[in-house]
């Protein structure tokens, strides 16, 4: 090995991975900004139901599918809904908080795309919780559908007047399908495997849960994914540089060779010159 082809110091091709205790600091604080907005939107009582109303009668004129029809899928057997009702309380934040943090360990890059992409989702969706409050279809007289969390259990929610922990006039947009949805869209882009797109049935399962419990309604679902979309298309996920011409790169058989780095023009000498 000579100088010309001695390989040029590496240069990282993965971002340098943020500090742990800032980045924990970070979603902390945006978990409690969330939070606290969320409790200044309650309150709204009248409001939301009257929204309420306004969206099943828009849902029923633009001929969406009845939440019911889900429901009446999980009420087949106690079993069935009983799981339901618990993957929408242990579910939501315990896999994004895993996805987040896969992501900072085996891929920093896409770990603060994914990150600033969640924060401007919850970011908007609060803007919305605040100026729109809107009852969830299971608070709705009327519609057929049943709080399954209530009969069957397990319930994360108490009585809307007594509940100081959640805002439950909260249902537009379905932050339970928005983050799923990221959730899946982050592990299809930042993995090769050609199953990665199986992680689409974690946000289809979060839907079918959401809808079936008579958490969400249909529009709580189409706004939270029309957001995210915006989102996506706003923050890009930053690409890989390319690699140096006088780096090493991997033969066919797993060795490093090194990729000759081109000599210059007044260096080439034809061939048999000077003999």
């Amino acid at each position: 090995m000579n100088a010309r082809t001695e390989p040029a110091p590496a240069e990282p091709d993965a971002p340098a991975r943020p500090p742990l205790v800032r980045e924990l600091l970070l979603v902390a604080g945006l978990f409690l900004v969330y939070k606290l907005g969320r409790q200044l939107a309650s309150g709204h009582t009248g409001e939301a139901f009257r929204n309420a109303h306004h969206v099943w009668d828009l849902e029923r004129w633009l001929r969406l599918p009845a939440e019911d029809g889900v429901q009446s899928l999980l009420l087949h057997g106690d079993v069935l809904v009983h799981v339901a009702n618990t993957y929408y309380a242990t579910v939501h934040f315990p896999a994004t908080a895993a996805f987040l943090g896969w992501l900072y360990l085996r891929r920093p890059g896409h770990y603060v795309w994914a990150r600033r992409i969640l924060a401007a989702l919850t970011g908007a969706a609060l803007v919305l919780h605040l100026t729109f409050p809107l009852a969830p279809p299971r608070m709705l007289a009327g519609t057929g559908l049943m709080d399954t969390a209530r009969v069957y259990g397990p319930s994360v929610y108490g009585p809307p007047r007594t509940d100081t922990l959640s805002n439950q006039f909260a249902a537009m947009p379905s932050l339970h399908f928005g983050w799923a949805l990221m959730v899946a869209i982050g592990l299809i882009a930042a993995t090769r495997s050609r199953w990665r797109w199986l992680w689409l049935l974690h946000p289809l399962l979060t839907l079918l849960v959401i809808v079936g419990t008579a958490n969400h309604y249909w529009l709580d679902v189409l706004v939270a994914t029309a957001l995210l979309g915006l989102a996506l298309a706003v923050i890009r996920l930053p690409r890989r540089p390319a690699p140096r011409a006088d780096r090493p790169v991997r033969a066919s058989g797993g060795r490093p060779r090194l990729r000759p780095r081109p000599q210059p023009a007044e260096r080439r000498r034809p061939v048999g010159a000077g003999r």
